[in-house]
């Protein structure tokens, strides 16, 4: 087995502050036993408009933020799933994509994925919580997997939960983790986040791991939080419902195998994803 751990966080509009409190945390994971180690959305930066995300944008390979995961990974002997973050995009129109970045032990970045599915709602319950995040962002395009000590993970963010055919996608191509870094609303996390994620624990015969904001953040906004990790058959094993934190489960590769093998819903699948 391997420890994956998930972090919860209140992120606000100092990007070093920030980090600063990441590292703790990041560190108090690997005193754990944790192999792996997944941040939350927009664990480095949540300012006062959404414009702001602009203007703390790294360049792709270069920037304070991704200096401090590939450093961290590097001192902590820690795989880091670096939730997301604002980088330049390639697309113009002074867009950012909102990026998960995953650096090995070795503090290198082995991967990248631009969250696709772009959170443009009103909330319900909320009348005037309204997002438009493909305002400033750019959607990304690839479903993208890594493999980790912790197994094959694929790589999503949030709002991405809701569309299944992605994580079809993802276990077609091995995924044996789902990964989902979070800053979900108040309202629809009461309503939805636990019932999403253990759906698509149980259709996938995946682990889900979903690292979240939590609390009211400076800019007056309040996230749901309740950072869990759920097994292959829909148990939650682990959760942190509010405050920061850290929270650790064992990945049982082997378990999850027999139970694929002897419950192979995968394979009976009739329609492509």
């Amino acid at each position: 087995m391997t420890i994956f751990a998930a972090i919860q966080l209140t992120s606000g509009p100092d990007v070093a502050e920030n980090l600063g409190i990441a590292a703790p945390l990041l560190a108090a994971a690997r005193r754990q036993g944790a192999e792996v180690a997944l941040l939350p959305e927009n664990f480095n930066f949540i300012g006062s408009h959404d414009a702001d995300k602009r203007a703390v944008a790294e360049v792709y390979g270069a920037g304070p933020t991704q200096d401090f995961l590939a450093h961290t990974a590097q001192k902590l002997g820690l795989w880091i799933i670096g939730g997301t973050q604002p980088l330049k995009s390639a697309a113009g129109e002074g867009k950012v994509t909102n990026s998960c970045l995953v650096y090995d032990a070795n503090g290198r970045n082995v991967a990248r994925y631009d969250k696709i599915h772009l959170f443009d709602v009103d909330v319900p319950e909320k009348p005037n919580e309204t997002y438009r995040e493909s305002t400033h962002v750019a959607p990304g395009r690839e479903v993208v997997l890594v493999d980790t000590p912790a197994g094959r993970v694929g790589l999503s963010v949030c709002y991405d939960m809701r569309f299944p055919e992605l994580y079809r996608r993802l276990s077609a191509a091995g995924a044996e983790i789902l990964v989902m870094p979070a800053a979900f609303t108040v309202p629809t996390g009461r309503a939805h986040w636990e019932t999403l994620l253990r759906a698509r624990a149980v259709e996938n015969l995946c682990y889900v791991a979903a690292a979240a904001q939590s609390g009211v953040h400076p800019n007056g906004r309040e996230t749901y939080g309740d950072t869990l990790i759920i097994d292959y058959w829909g148990r939650v094993l682990t959760r942190l419902p509010r405050g920061s934190g850290v929270v650790t489960a064992d990945i049982g590769r082997a378990a999850m195998s027999a139970t694929r093998a002897g419950f192979p819903s995968l394979s009976h699948r009739v329609f492509d994803c």
